[in-house]
């Protein structure tokens, strides 16, 4: 009886150590996410203040510029998901 309550104790030290290893992948992945949402954010904030921009913008190279910025940051921000 002895070893079975042994096999036991050692049964559940290996699920411990595997929900452990779970919630750290949890965790990890809820990181990525966190600074995935934090990137995009902040393009969002950036694609709003050149959008602002070329509104006021009259012409010429400014003009071509926040347009080629743009598109990148649309590109960026679709990356993203």
């Amino acid at each position: 009886m002895a070893r079975g309550w042994e096999s036991k104790s050692v049964e559940s030290q290996m699920e411990s150590a595997e929900r452990r290893r779970i919630d750290g992948e949890r965790l990890r992945l809820s990181q990525e996410e966190l600074n995935r949402q934090r990137e995009r954010e902040g393009l969002q904030l950036s694609r709003t203040r050149v959008l602002r921009d070329l509104t006021s913008a009259k012409g010429g190279h400014y003009r071509e510029s926040l347009e080629a910025a743009l598109n990148y940051l649309d590109t960026k921000i679709a990356a993203l998901g």
